[in-house]
C-alpha cells in the first residue's frame, strides 16, 4: 500500500511541473504571487533522479523554444503585413522571376498572398501590355479582362501562352492556374503570349480523334473500341488505369543523339521498356514523374535540338530553370502521335478539374441564355428590310418578302456595278476596286505570308477540324490562297480570280461557283462545304493588344 502511494504522489509532482514548466522556466512564481529574482542553480552532474526528480523531469522536456520563435515570426508577419504594398516605378528592370511588387513578404508557392503584381503580356506581332493583377487571378480572369481591354469576341477559346524562346519551348496555361505563380518559376527570358488555342478542350468533343485504338491499351487488350463516353471516363476516374503505349524517340542525356524507346504512360508517371514493348515492372524505367512537372510542346525540335521529326514535346520538371540536363525530349512520329501523348499528360496530371475548366463557360451560357434574349448579330439588331416603293417607306415583316426584296437589291446592285464598268469610272466606290479590298480588315485575312508562316498559326492556334485562314499567294500575285486543317493535316486551295461580262469573280473550283469578293466566298464555305473537306468553322485570328 506504501509503495502505491509514493507511484500516485510521484505522479502528481510529474503533472505539476508539467503543467507550470512553462511558466517557472522564464519567470518563475512564488506561492504568494511574487516573482522570484533567484536565477535557477544549473544542474549538477553528479546529482541523480532519484534526488530531484522535478529537475530532471524539466530538463528532460523540450521547453517552448519552438513556440516562442512561432510567436516571434507571427509578430514579424503582422508587423510587416501592415505595411503597404510599394509598386516598382521600373518594372521593366524587373525579371518575371521577382514580383516587380516590392511587397514586405514573398509569395510562398501554393498560398498566393493579397498583394497586386505586374504580368507582361505580348502579342503575335511583339508588342506587349502590362497589366496589374491580384495574386490569386487565374489564366481564364486574365484572358477574359485582356479580350475586355483588347475589344475581342470572347469564345472562350482565348488561351495564356508560356514561351520560353531560349529553350523553344511553349505551353498553354490550364485555366486554373494562378499566372502569378507560374510567372514566379519563369526565367528572365521567358515570357507569357495571348493567343488562341481552339483545342484547348477539343478531346472532349471528339476523343476518338485524339486517342488512336492502337495507342490506348485497354483497346488493345479488349480488342475491340472503345465508347467516346467511356475512354474519357476511364482518363477522369482516379479508379481506373488507363495507359498510353507507343513507340517514342528519347534525347539521350547530356548527348546529342535521339534513341527510339517503348513508352508507358500511367498516372504514376512515364515510363520506358528496357526490353522491347515488355511492360513487366522488372523491365520498366520511370523518366518522368506527372505531378512535379509540366508538358511543353518542342517548337525549334530539329533546329535547336537535332530532332528526328518535326513532332517534339518536353518534359520540364516545375523547379527547372532552364539547364538542358533536366529536360526530358521526346519526339513522336506524327502529329496524332503527339497530340495524343500530351492530351493523355493533361488528363493523368488535373483529372476532372480539366472537364471542370471545360464546362465553366458552357454553364455560364446557358445560365445568361435563361435571363436574356438570344444574342443576335450586328448586322440583324442595326439593319432591318424596308420597302420605299410606295411614298412612304414601310418595314418589312414577312421574311419571304424580305428574302425576295433582298435577292432584288443584289441583282439591282450587280447590275449597276456593270454599268460602272462599261461606262469606265474610277469612283473610290467602284466594284472591281472595292472588292479587291474590302477582306482587308477580316480577322482570317493574313496579307502577304509564307506557306510555312500559315503552317506555323495553324499548329499555334490549335489543329481542330474547320481552322482557316486567307492569304495572298506567292506564285499568283492575282489569287489567293486558303489554308485549311482537317484531321490534323493542313491543305491549301488556291482562288483564282475570274472574268465573266466585264466582271471579276472569285472561285476556287474552277469557276464552277462564283462569288463577287473573298467575304462573300468564305460566309458560303461557312454554311457549305462544298469542294472542301470540311466546313470553315474556326478563323485564325492575331490581335494586338
Amino acid at each position: 500500500f506504501t509503495a502505491l502511494v509514493n507511484d500516485m504522489n510521484s505522479s502528481l509532482e510529474s503533472l505539476y511541473s508539467t503543467c507550470s514548466g512553462q511558466q517557472t522556466e522564464s519567470t518563475p512564481l512564488l506561492h504568494n504571487g511574487e516573482t522570484s529574482h533567484i536565477s535557477p542553480e544549473p544542474p549538477s552532474s553528479s546529482s541523480s533522479s532519484a534526488d530531484s526528480p522535478q529537475t530532471s523531469l524539466r530538463r528532460s522536456q523540450p521547453m517552448h523554444i519552438l513556440a516562442v520563435r512561432r510567436l516571434q515570426e507571427e509578430e514579424q508577419q503582422l508587423r510587416t503585413s501592415s505595411l503597404p504594398a510599394i509598386p516598382n516605378p521600373f518594372p521593366e528592370l524587373c525579371s518575371p522571376a521577382s514580383s516587380p511588387v516590392l511587397s514586405p513578404g514573398s509569395l510562398p508557392p501554393g498560398e498566393p498572398s493579397t498583394g497586386k503584381y505586374i504580368v507582361k503580356i505580348f502579342s503575335e506581332d511583339g508588342m506587349g501590355k502590362v497589366v496589374e493583377i491580384p495574386a490569386d487571378m487565374t489564366a481564364r480572369d486574365l484572358c477574359q479582362l485582356l479580350v475586355y481591354k483588347s475589344h475581342c469576341v470572347d469564345d472562350n477559346s482565348w488561351a495564356l501562352v508560356e514561351h520560353h524562346p531560349l529553350l523553344g519551348l511553349e505551353r498553354c496555361l490550364e485555366d486554373h492556374e494562378l499566372v502569378v505563380q507560374v510567372q514566379a518559376s519563369m526565367n528572365s527570358d521567358s515570357r507569357f503570349l495571348f493567343r488562341k488555342n481552339y483545342a484547348k478542350y477539343e478531346f472532349f468533343r471528339n476523343p476518338l480523334t485524339f486517342f488512336p485504338e492502337h495507342m490506348v491499351a485497354w483497346c488493345q487488350e479488349t480488342n475491340r473500341t472503345i465508347p467516346p463516353s467511356q475512354l474519357l471516363q476511364n482518363f477522369l476516374a482516379t479508379s481506373s488505369c488507363p495507359e498510353i503505349q507507343g513507340y517514342l524517340y528519347v534525347k539521350e542525356v547530356g548527348r546529342k543523339s535521339w534513341k527510339k524507346v517503348y513508352m508507358f504512360l500511367r498516372r504514376s508517371g512515364l515510363y520506358c521498356s528496357t526490353k522491347g514493348t515488355s511492360k513487366e515492372p522488372r523491365h520498366l524505367q520511370l523518366l518522368a514523374d506527372l505531378e512535379d512537372s509540366n508538358i511543353f510542346t518542342v517548337i525549334t525540335g530539329k533546329k535547336q535540338h537535332g530532332a528526328p521529326t518535326d513532332f517534339g514535346f518536353c518534359i520540364k520538371p516545375n523547379k527547372c530553370r532552364g539547364e538542358l540536363k533536366e529536360l526530358r525530349m521526346l519526339c513522336a512520329e506524327d502529329e496524332q502521335g503527339r497530340t495524343c501523348w500530351m492530351t493523355a499528360f493533361r488528363l493523368f496530371k488535373y483529372g476532372i478539374v480539366l472537364y471542370q475548366n471545360y464546362k465553366i463557360p458552357q454553364q455560364r451560357k446557358t445560365l445568361i441564355s435563361h435571363f436574356s434574349a438570344p444574342v443576335r448579330s450586328v448586322s440583324e439588331n442595326s439593319l432591318v428590310a424596308m420597302d420605299f416603293s410606295g411614298r412612304i417607306g414601310r418595314v418589312i415583316d414577312n421574311p419571304v418578302e424580305a428574302q425576295s426584296a433582298a435577292m432584288e437589291e443584289g441583282h439591282a446592285w450587280r447590275k449597276r456595278s456593270q454599268r460602272m464598268n462599261i461606262l469606265g469610272s474610277h469612283s473610290p466606290l467602284h466594284h472591281s476596286s472595292l472588292s479587291s479590298v474590302i477582306h482587308i480588315a477580316q480577322l482570317w485575312f493574313h496579307g502577304r505570308i509564307s506557306r510555312e508562316e500559315s503552317h506555323r498559326i495553324i499548329h499555334q492556334q490549335g489543329q481542330v477540324d474547320g481552322l482557316f485562314l486567307l492569304r495572298v499567294s506567292q506564285s499568283n500575285p492575282k489569287a489567293f490562297v486558303l489554308t485549311l486543317c482537317h484531321h490534323q493535316k493542313i491543305k491549301h486551295f488556291q482562288i483564282l480570280p475570274c472574268e465573266e461580262d466585264g466582271q471579276v469573280f472569285f472561285s476556287l473550283d474552277d469557276g464552277a461557283t462564283k462569288f463577287t469578293d473573298l467575304i462573300q466566298l468564305v460566309e458560303f464555305y461557312q454554311l457549305n462545304r462544298g469542294v472542301l473537306p470540311c466546313k470553315l468553322k474556326h478563323p485564325c485570328t492575331v490581335v494586338a493588344l
